[in-house]
């Protein structure tokens, strides 16, 4: 099965002879903001840029909306521009914990109508396995022009999320099954998951060395969801919900939404204690 054009990936040896993509590292760690840019200094593949979760990939936290809230796609699209990436630009992201942060990056982008970025096969650890250098210099960007963008499409927000559950959606939890069960909480105030929701944790899609699981074993992984139904698929805060989507398109399924604010969002609305 051929691969759909918007979830690309690209492997480490491919990537050393690319002379005309813009190179993003999105490395990133949940709990500690700063220590995705320390790695970035301390090396990565040459001529890389690096885009901060926080700082770069998610807007502001207020009372409702998640933990990681999309960013305004303006301000997005002036930071992809002083970069040098434009709509049409050729983007290879990277991340060092299987995809959660690129496809968080792929997702924005292909949402605006840019390019969707080719995601490294194996992150970081695959480039330097591969026999790939590294660098600690931070590279000069070339700014281009800031396109005007309408604004984000697949999304819904609890609202549209209402909606798609009435219209018999298939809602799909990509966290881990302690979370999803309840059984634990390390990050929000709620334990649970949204009521007919499906469990399928984004770690399921890619192997333990962070390597995509090929189309044929991707369709197998999919293969017990209800056909024909819109999917809704959501996370803690729309971060690695991503990375099913991104393995979602790969096996032809291009309309999936993403509940941007997810199940922080979701128990924001609960009652209090």
């Amino acid at each position: 099965m051929s691969s759909p054009s918007t979830a690309n990936l690209i492997n480490a040896r491919a990537l050393a002879a690319v002379t005309d993509a813009v190179v993003v590292d999105c490395r990133f760690v949940l709990g500690q903001p700063a220590a995705g840019y320390e790695d970035y200094l301390r090396g990565h593949i040459p001529g890389a840029h690096y885009l901060h979760l926080e700082r770069d990939l998610s807007g502001p936290v207020g009372p409702h909306g998640g933990r990681h809230p999309l960013p305004a796609a303006q301000q997005l699209v002036a930071k992809l521009a002083s970069l040098g990436i434009a709509p049409g630009t050729r983007v290879v992201a990277y991340d060092a914990s299987r995809f959660a942060f690129a496809a968080r990056f792929w997702w924005l982008l292909r949402s605006l109508g840019y390019r969707p970025p080719e995601l490294l096969d194996g992150g970081y650890a695959a480039w330097l396995a591969a026999g790939g250098t590294s660098e600690q210099c931070v590279p000069q960007p070339q700014p281009c022009a800031v396109p005007a963008v309408e604004g984000y499409t697949g999304v819904v927000d609890i609202a549209g999320l209402g909606a798609m559950q009435a219209a018999s959606s298939v809602l799909l939890d990509s966290r881990d099954p302690a979370r999803f069960a309840g059984l634990e909480e390390p990050l929000d105030p709620v334990a649970g998951h949204i009521p007919g929701a499906l469990n399928m944790p984004w770690q399921g899609v890619s192997d333990a060395r962070g390597f995509l699981l090929d189309d044929r074993q991707l369709a197998q992984h999919f293969a017990a969801l209800p056909e024909g139904a819109p999917r809704v698929v959501y996370c803690g805060s729309g971060v690695t919900a991503c990375v099913n989507l991104f393995a979602l398109a790969r096996t032809g399924d291009e309309h999936a939404l993403l509940y941007a604010g997810s199940w922080s969002d979701w128990c924001s609305y609960l009652p209090a204690g």
